[in-house]
């Protein structure tokens, strides 16, 4: 499995404003589109961890916008694992003009594991295979 993941998503034409320019918040669902086609892409999406008894919320957002997408363009978001612990799970996102490959804007996203309680869980030592599949998908990015 690939640690860069590159999902493609057309901007509908109620994900714009008045303007016809994307309306930033959507830039958050397509994170959420990327990540969860990422993890099953990976072998073990959300659906099969929230079976299992776990949970992946989200702690925080960052989002920088770069350059306006508009309705009908298609959006190619590049998604990479960037950390990893038993506990918790951080992203980082690109988004692409995929006609003319402009970065269009980049964002990260933290999360952690938790269990039907609420409270925080050890992937590690609840589903271990997981937290190995998982492991494989953190990048690294290539140093000079």
């Amino acid at each position: 499995m690939e640690t860069t993941y590159s999902y493609l998503h057309r901007v509908q034409y109620y994900e714009t404003d008045g303007m016809r320019i994307v309306h930033h918040a959507n830039y958050i669902h397509w994170m959420e589109e990327a990540r969860i086609a990422y993890m099953e892409e990976a072998g073990y999406g959300y659906d099969r961890m929230e079976a299992d008894g776990i949970a992946i919320p989200v702690l925080g957002i960052d989002c920088q916008y770069k350059s306006m997408m508009r309705f009908g363009q298609i959006c190619r978001v590049l998604v990479r694992v960037t950390k990893l612990t038993p506990v918790r799970m951080s992203l980082s996102y690109e988004f692409y003009d995929s006609e003319t490959d402009t970065l269009c804007g980049t964002a990260t996203s933290d999360h952690c594991f938790i269990g039907k309680n609420g409270r925080p869980v050890s992937l590690k030592k609840y589903l271990p295979n997981v937290f190995d599949l998982y492991s494989k998908l953190v990048w690294k990015p290539e140093t000079l």
